[in-house]
């Protein structure tokens, strides 16, 4: 089988990757090409992202790409969502778009019901509320009189955005779109009472094209400087969760996934959006996917407890390593300090490790006192609050779920993906940990006619990665364990 290879840019909120991606004889070959800074900008009291620097970053992808002496059959671009950049009415892009991380969207939400409800703004739209949607920047701009928002003739979203540096060429990709907060689920398209509402013009987004549009061609100026020739650019699944999600290796539909990492996200893959009196007071989300589907999820904190733990130890210059941090949860006693990960007082805490202890405290249980004792409590709490989620996922799938597909980063954790499903009472699949870039070029394969199906894609990423199993042990443990944490959550 002649080998086609593909080139994926994955850009998340702290740093990007160039992916070279190479499928011969059904199997998917990648190699990382270049890995770059994407580095918030704080200008005055606002935070920015530097879409010219990583305009730059792509062009020395391009041109790794050219260095590696194989054919580009296209290029894919997939980055985080609900952020986007201004295009003015002779094309530029006006200004440094804003980072959904600043404060100029603090109790705008709030503002935002008083025009819409709550409840109105989620049966339209199906999305949990988080105050740095697309919807709520918008309106935090409206508010504030925004230049660049007084200026623009329309909005792209970030991977939108790039593609056109690319192409000369705008669209606005469906999933990445999704997270916005202003796209129906049902009709997939725009809901304009809510940007009228919001004070915005419904002309400022544009018309939606589905995971595997042909953008353009990489302009001749950069076809000649990177020497790559006018390679087509794209649409992938933009949102890199999407993207990820379309990298699940499952056999069939009745999985669940966890997309584990800083962040976790768990959820299914459904064809049509959950949206409901119950899904609406568990403030679960619905997000799109490739092939039309919807990611019904709910975003559960994840290792960002333990990374914030680890910057405390750090300062009394104690370090680990992934393999020491294992050792150290394996070593402490079981089930002794349990937490709600998605407890407000860990959002952001001065300490940490403070902050656990003082949930210990209040909730009458054991207080960790060593290191061992906290990595151990945050490991469980998380297998823990897994269960819980997946709980009410499977009450609300039009399915049984068989299995949960653990993807990313957290993939790579064998003890945590033991404990998950030891708490979960099902199997776990763990892999691909570089799920965003499969499922990337993927999407690019798909749209060059190598693969027909996303099953047939997933099939492929099956074929190409070793994967490993957990099967449940210890369930009457963790079942007494169960009970004890849904006390515990209950009480603070």
């Amino acid at each position: 089988m002649k080998s086609i290879s593909f080139l994926a840019f994955d850009i998340g909120a702290t740093s990007g990757r160039s992916i070279l991606g190479t499928i011969v004889n059904g199997k998917l070959q990648m190699k990382e090409l270049t890995r770059f800074p994407n580095q918030i900008l704080q200008i005055g009291e606002h935070y920015h992202w530097n879409i010219f620097s990583l305009y730059e970053s792509l062009k020395a992808g391009l041109i790794a790409a050219k260095k590696e002496g194989v054919t580009i059959a296209s290029i894919g671009i997939d980055t985080w969502g609900v952020d986007f950049a201004f295009i003015g009415n002779d094309g530029s892009i006006l200004g440094a778009p804003y980072a959904y991380r600043d404060p100029h969207t603090i109790d705008i939400p709030e503002e935002f019901f008083k025009i819409i409800s709550r409840k109105k703004v989620y049966e339209l739209t199906g999305i949990q509320v988080m105050n740095f949607n697309s919807l709520y920047q918008l309106f935090a701009m409206h508010k504030n009189s925004s230049s660049q928002l007084e200026a623009a003739s329309e909005i792209l979203f970030i991977p939108d955005a790039l593609s056109y540096l690319l192409t000369g060429n705008k669209v606005v990709e469906y999933t990445i779109a999704s997270t916005s907060q202003i796209l129906n689920p049902i009709t997939k398209q725009f809901e304009p009472s809510l940007l009228e509402a919001a004070g915005v013009s419904p002309s400022i987004l544009g018309n939606i094209v589905m995971p595997g549009h042909t953008i353009g061609v990489l302009t001749n100026d950069l076809s000649e400087e990177c020497g790559l020739g006018n390679v087509p650019i794209v649409a992938v699944a933009g949102h890199d969760t999407a993207s990820a999600v379309a990298a699940v290796p499952a056999e069939n539909e009745r999985f669940a996934y966890l997309s584990s990492g800083t962040w976790s996200l768990m959820g299914i893959e459904v064809k049509d959006a959950i949206i409901n009196e119950e899904t609406y007071n568990l403030n679960y989300t619905n997000e799109g996917g490739i092939e039309g589907t919807t990611r019904f999820l709910k975003n559960i904190t994840g290792m960002w407890l333990l990374e914030q733990c680890i910057k405390e130890w750090k300062k009394e210059e104690i370090t680990y390593d992934y393999e020491k941090l294992v050792k150290l949860a394996e070593s402490g006693e079981a089930f002794q300090s349990l937490i709600d990960p998605d407890h407000i007082s860990f959002a952001n805490p001065t300490s940490m490790v403070d902050a656990i202890t003082e949930y210990c405290a209040v909730t009458n249980q054991k207080v960790p006192s060593s290191h061992a004792e906290l990595v151990r409590c945050i490991f469980e709490s998380l297998a823990l609050k897994y269960r819980f989620v997946l709980s009410k996922l499977n009450s609300l799938a039009p399915f049984s779920i068989e299995k949960l597909h653990v993807i990313g980063g957290g993939s790579k954790n064998p003890l945590l993906n033991q404990w998950t499903c030891n708490s979960i009472g099902l199997p776990v699949i763990a892999g691909p940990s570089e799920a965003t870039a499969y499922g990337n070029i993927m999407v690019q394969a798909k749209a060059a006619g190598v693969v027909n199906s996303l099953q047939e894609m997933r099939q492929i990423i099956r074929d190409s990665i070793s994967l490993d199993e957990y099967h449940p042990q210890n369930s009457n443990a963790w079942n007494n364990a169960y009970e004890r944490f849904l006390q515990i959550i209950t009480i603070n």
